[in-house]
Parts: C-alpha cells; sequence; structure tokens
C-alpha cells in the first residue's frame, strides 16, 4: 500500500525535525514547510493530512486553513492544528474553519501519532463510503446521493428522468431492458407514457454523454443496455 502524504508546516525547523523523523518511523511520507506561504506552493501536490501551526510569521494557519477550504482542489485536505493556543474560542475558531482535529504543544508524540492514524482511517472510511454510494464506468459516475452524473469529472445538466434511466442501465449493465420495463421501473404509475417517450429520453441522454453515448445501446426488437464493449 502506498505511504500516506502528510505535510508539517510550523516555523520551528526543530519541531518539524522531530515530526519528520517520527512520522517518516511510523510509515508516513513526510514533508515540512516552514510558512503557509511555502505550504500553499507546495499543497499544487497532493498530500493526505495537513499538520498546520496557527501562530507563524506573516500568513497564519488559520488563513491558510480558511484558503484550502475555499479551493475545490484542497477543501477535503484533513488538517490537524498543532498550537500552544489552547483557549476554547481558538479551539472552536479552528473547527470552525473545517479541523479534523487540535493538538495543544507540548504534545506527546505518542498521542500525536495516534490522532494522526484516527483522521487518516476515517477519511479512508469515507472515501470507501462515498466510492460505494457512487456508480461508476470509467470516467461516467452516477453519484447516487447527490443525485448527479458527470462525465470525466464535469457535472452535466440533467431530468429526474434522464438520471433514473442512467442510474438503472449503470447498475445492470449488460442487461437489456425493453421499453415497458423502463417505463415501469422509471416513470410514476399514475403518468401515461408511450414507448416513443422513451427513445426521446435516451437520444436526449446520449447527446450529454459524450464518449459514453455509444454505451447506451439499442437492441433491435428487445429494448436498451449499458453496453461496455461499445465504448
Amino acid at each position: 500500500m502506498e505511504a500516506k502524504r502528510i505535510l508539517v508546516v510550523d516555523d520551528e525547523q526543530d519541531l518539524c525535525d522531530i515530526l519528520l523523523f517520527n512520522l517518516r518511523a511510523a510509515g508516513y511520507e513526510a514533508l515540512s514547510a516552514c510558512s503557509a506561504e511555502k505550504a500553499l506552493e507546495m499543497l499544487k501536490a497532493p498530500f493526505d493530512l495537513l499538520l498546520l501551526d496557527v501562530m507563524m510569521p506573516g500568513m497564519s494557519g488559520f488563513e491558510l486553513a480558511r484558503q484550502l477550504k475555499e479551493n475545490e482542489r484542497t477543501a477535503s485536505l484533513p488538517i490537524i492544528f498543532l498550537t500552544a493556543k489552547d483557549a476554547e474560542e481558538n479551539v472552536l475558531q479552528g473547527f470552525g474553519l473545517g479541523a479534523d482535529d487540535y493538538v495543544s504543544k507540548p504534545f506527546s508524540l505518542r498521542e500525536l501519532l495516534a490522532r494522526v492514524k484516527a483522521v487518516l482511517n476515517r477519511k479512508s472510511a469515507l472515501v470507501s463510503t462515498r466510492k460505494a454510494e457512487a456508480l461508476r464506468f470509467e470516467g461516467l459516475v452516477v453519484d447516487v446521493v447527490c443525485k448527479t452524473i458527470s462525465v470525466d469529472g464535469n457535472p452535466i445538466a440533467i431530468t429526474r428522468t434522464e438520471y433514473e434511466l442512467l442510474k438503472l442501465l449503470l447498475e445492470y449493465r449488460g442487461q437489456v431492458f425493453s421499453r415497458q420495463q423502463l417505463i415501469d421501473k422509471v416513470w410514476p404509475q399514475d403518468v401515461v407514457v408511450t414507448e416513443r417517450t422513451v427513445d426521446v429520453n435516451m437520444a436526449r441522454l446520449r447527446k450529454k454523454l459524450g464518449r459514453y453515448a455509444v454505451c447506451l445501446a439499442s437492441r433491435t426488437g428487445f429494448g436498451y443496455v449499458f453496453d461496455m464493449k461499445n465504448e
């Protein structure tokens, strides 16, 4: 398994060296930045966790956290604040900025490593849950929680019917559904729908799926199927 990447941001070089040594000894890939400004540059590369000091010359840790949470690319990056300021208002401010944990200096290295492991485990569990909550075929993703569809990372505008059609066909990829079966499973029972309506909706959906349009294959005399071989 690939080692988790951790960025330590603190203007105390001695503390950075100690943390880097212990994190690496625990099996993590750890790097450090001596300022929030330097961290912003380094965070152009992906990291799994940020250990962030609050009080630093120039940009504070709180300001860096705010900027990261406002950026879609880094918004989900877990943050553990490291600080000598443990007043309640500072702790609340940190959590208000989306921090995952808050450790007051001086701290036990064993405790810090335990907190690091706990935060990374929570993130892994969340990622696993989110994967289970989405149907995927390569770059085509149907998010069954948010009720959205994206193609190669780009969300597309869809109707409820188009969403339900693609969700059904992608969930049962390779299975052919007759037009009547699609009507029964997708449209409300109190709505009168003809088989021609199914064809119209499928045509509209194909136009929105880009290179995956060919996967929505029709089987003459039978119906429609999500065919991965057509991609």
